[in-house]
Order: C-alpha cells, then structure tokens, then sequence
C-alpha cells in the first residue's frame, strides 16, 4: 500500500484496512500532523505548567483577557445540524461490531461512538472501530454471537445519530509516523473517520460529528477549530459541516465553556457534562492540597453536593445563553437478573436524569440499551413534543468561581470499604483493556478509563494526604493497599497470576511517589 511521503504505518494491515487507511486519510493524517502537533505538545506542556502552579498555592479562577468574550452577549453557535436537534437520550459504548448494532438499534437519538475512554488503543481496535462505523453508514455490517443470535441494522430512519469520540489531545498513535515522529491519537481518530465514513454521512444528509474529550483550555479548542477546518478545505467540504460537542470534564474547562464555544462557534453542538473524568481532573489538579480538596469515596460524591451542582448549572446556562445543546452525565448502570439491585438502581437513575431535565439540560447519556426508554421517558415528561429546551435560559443562576472549588462542603467518608472498591474495579479494570476490552461490567456497572482513573487517583490522593478510614481507623499506607490489593485479587475468579500485570499497572499509578497524569500513558507503553 502507497503511503504519502514521511508518514510510515508500523501495524500490522490486516484484510480490508485500506478500506480505512485511504489515500486521503493518511494524507490528511500527515498533514494535520505538520501543522498542528507541534501546538499540541505546547498545550500539553501548558498543561503541566497549570498544574505544578496548582501544586504551588496557585488556584483556578474565571481568565480576565477573555472576559469581552463572556460579557457579549450577542454571539451564537451556528443552529443544531441534521440528526442533532432532538438529543433527548444518548447510548455511549465502544465500536466493536456488536455494541456498533445494538447502539444504533437501542432506540436512542445519538450514539456517542467511542474510540477514547471505552474502547483501548490496540492497533485492531483503532482501525477496526473505524471499519465498524464505515459498514454501518454502508449497511453492509452484521454479528454473529456465539450462541447462534444474529443482529443487524434497523432501516436508517431507525437508526441513532454517529457522534464519533476520538482520544484526547495526550494520546499518541506509536503506529503511524510522520517525519518519524509519533502522531497524536486525536488527530488520527478524526481524520480516520472524516475522510471516509465521514463522508458517507454527508451523503446520506448527516454530517462528521464529534464528542472532544479532556480539553483543559479554549486553546485546545482552537487546536481543533484548526483542525476542522484544514479537513474541511482538504476534502472538499462547507466549512461548519462537521460539529462537535466539548465534554466538560476537567477542572480548569470547567471555568472556560464560555471561550470553548466561542471557539468552535461555527464548529459546535454544544457542551457535556462529563461527571466521572471532571471528578478525576479535581483529585489531579489539587491532589497536594491537603483536606480542602480531598474527596470522599466515590460513590458518595453525587451531582447535588456543592460543587457538582455549581458546575452542571453554571454548564446549562453557559450553553443556552449560546444557542448550544446541554447534554447530561452518564448513567452508568447496567441491568441485572437480580430484581431488587434493579429496583434500587432504576429508582436512582430516574432521580438523576428527572433533576437533569428539570434543570435545563436537553439530553443525557447511557451505557446500556437498557436504560434507553428510562431516559427518553424522563426528558419527554419535561420537552414533550419540543426537540430540546435551548430556549430555557437559566437567567437565574449565576455560579461563582469559589462555589467551583468548594470540594470542601462534600460530605462523606472515606472508608475501608471504598478503598477497596476502588482497588478492585482498577484492577478489573486494568487486566480488561491491557486484554483490549475499554468498556467493562464490574458490581452492576459500566466501567471505563474515566472510572478507573477515578479509582486509582483516590487511592493515591488518599495514601499522600495521611488519611484514616472513618470504619476502621486504620491510617491509609503503603502496606494497607499491598494488602487489600492481594486480598481483593484473591476474590477475582481465575488464576491471581492471571492479574499481575494489571497488579503491576494499577500500583504504578496508584502508590508512586509522582503521580502520573494519565493511567493510560504507562499502559499504553505495555501495549503491543
């Protein structure tokens, strides 16, 4: 296969990838990275400078050069695109061939395909997932279980909306080289998608739509305007053809919807508040700052604790004020055979999306066609026939920088039994995508990378900030999680010495003296 000049492809090319490794995509490819990369390694190397100043007494607050942008009010984001004005209920999951069937069949308005937190970057699933989207927009795609079940596609107007999510801006592609330099994995995702099934979609009266993940800046945002739009005049498209939603999940987007809007204006369909990655990024970003930030176990911190609920309001109001989409967060559960668990769970759920659709928001996720009709059933008691509520305008909050970082009014305790939660959904968590499996079922939930960071970063937080576990009063230590980490290991089905690389992995982010931005980083290293 010819590959344009500089850019090598170390995968292996299994049959059919150059249905996806096209000419123009690895075209595109080499030229997004020549242009771009060398501003994305300056971001992420803001990043890093964000943080150490966090560590150093420094704290998050609301930019003073981009208040002009905040203040006028006579800006929009361009009109909801084709298939993305009624997004009343969202199904999220990997692009496997199954999962890619029963998404798009769930009933669900959009499905958010994703090659990020729920799927893992081996080189068979980057190339893969993206040959799944191309049969689907094809109808050429179909499953076989191995209990003999067949799945196939529902007739198109059926069908939910593609939102294809690629990796975020700190993932590298070890797979494909440009100039000898590894690609970003952002970059490759999206050009992978947007000059192949991408373009079908246009075809078929949609458009290449996208969920950002992990911005932590409205220059980030910009890096991906910039990207839309080299796309854009590379294959022959309008410009605003492709749309993106920005995922709020990290502490300092959180004080910059405003400017990531506007950077995206002709580009955007708004925001997600991505709950699970923005309790991750509060834990990072002020993880050496003692009691004042320290959070509890994780499954205490719901969305109506102070800061959570500053954060979802000030993100609904920010996105009507703009014309834009609010989405809402994940409901993560996962039905059971065992009814009471079922009861129990469904009763939460409703709870939760009943307080997103009361609150504004237009629409909100699930991982599991299970939970489809709860949802959709939870927003239409709230819009009725409408197609959204953009035009609530939540003129009646006004979120300060302070109620953002008051983490201090959570309430809950750490406990034994959350510690131990933590280490052993990590763990599962971890053998599951080193194996390449990104979206996993652990205790009736759908866990991903968001979670599993979670999950690591407490033990980590909780191990440097000396704290006692309000159950037993034990102190947390290095020879505690040693322990628990062997005791829940035990508890696993199969052979213990099945989970030592996981083992390996999950202490190296959980316990080291410096914390690593990323589990995914190191384990993606270990990644063939």
């Amino acid at each position: 296969m010819a590959t344009p000049d500089g850019l090598t492809i170390t995968g292996e090319m299994n049959e059919r990838y150059e249905e996806v490794l096209t000419p123009a995509a690895l075209d595109l490819i080499a030229s997004l990275h020549r242009q771009l990369n060398g501003r994305r390694l300056e971001l992420l190397e803001a990043r890093r400078r964000r943080v150490a100043d966090l560590a150093d007494s420094g704290t998050l607050d609301f930019l003073p050069e981009t208040r002009h942008i905040r203040e006028d009010d006579s800006w929009q984001v361009a009109p909801p695109a084709p298939g993305l004005v009624d997004r009343r209920v969202e199904i999220t999951g990997p692009t496997d061939k199954k999962m890619t069937i029963n998404a798009l069949n769930s009933g669900a308005k959009a499905w958010l395909a994703d090659h990020e937190d729920a799927n893992t970057p081996q080189w068979s699933a980057v190339v893969g997932g993206q040959l799944n989207l191309l049969d689907a927009i094809n109808r050429t795609i179909d499953f076989t279980a191995e209990n003999g079940k067949t799945y196939a596609l529902k007739p198109d107007d059926e069908l939910a909306t593609i939102i294809v999510r690629p990796r975020g801006w700190h993932l590298p592609e070890k797979h494909i080289l440009v100039d000898g330099e590894e690609t970003s994995g952002s970059l490759v995702d999206f050009a992978l998608y947007v000059a192949t099934a991408g373009l079908r979609q246009i075809e078929k009266g949609l458009g290449p739509y996208f969920y950002l993940p992990k911005m932590e800046s409205h220059l980030e945002a910009r890096l991906w305007n910039d990207a839309f739009i080299i796309a854009q005049d590379a294959l022959g498209i309008p410009r605003g053809t492709i749309r993106a939603t920005v995922l709020i999940e990290t502490y300092p987007a959180a004080f910059e919807m405003e400017e990531i809007l506007y950077e995206l204006r002709e580009h955007s369909s708004g925001l997600n508040a991505g709950r699970w990655d923005y309790m991750f990024s509060v834990i990072k970003c002020f993880r050496t700052r003692g009691k004042d930030f320290l959070l509890p176990d994780r499954n205490a911190v719901t969305m109506t604790v102070p800061f959570m609920r500053a954060y979802t309001e000030l993100l609904v109001r920010t996105c009507h004020k703009r014309g834009a989409h609010a989405i809402g967060g994940m409901a993560a559960f996962i039905p059971s055979k065992d009814e009471e668990v079922n009861k129990a769970a469904f009763e939460k759920v409703r709870a939760d999306k009943t307080r997103e659709a009361n609150d504004g928001f237009d629409g909100s996720w699930v991982a599991h066609p299970g939970m489809v009709e709860l949802c959709k059933e939870v927003f239409t008691s709230v819009l009725g026939d409408r197609p959204n509520q953009i035009d609530r305008k939540r003129e009646d909050v006004h979120v300060t920088a302070a109620q953002l970082l008051d983490v201090a009014a959570t309430p809950g305790d750490v406990t034994e039994q959350g510690l131990r939660n933590n280490i052993s959904v990590g763990i599962q968590y971890l053998k599951a995508w080193l194996g390449g499996l990104g979206a996993v079922a652990i205790f009736n939930l759908m866990e991903d990378a968001a979670t599993a960071e979670i999950s690591r970063s407490q033990v980590w937080q909780w191990l440097h900030n000396d704290v006692t576990l309000a159950d037993t009063g034990h102190r947390v230590t290095r020879e505690l999680i040693d322990r628990i980490v062997e005791e829940e290991i035990a508890k696993l089905p199969g052979d213990p010495a099945d989970y030592e690389e996981a083992r390996q992995t999950f202490l190296e982010v959980a316990v080291a003296d410096d914390y690593a931005d990323f589990l995914t980083l190191p384990a993606y290293e270990r990644m063939a």
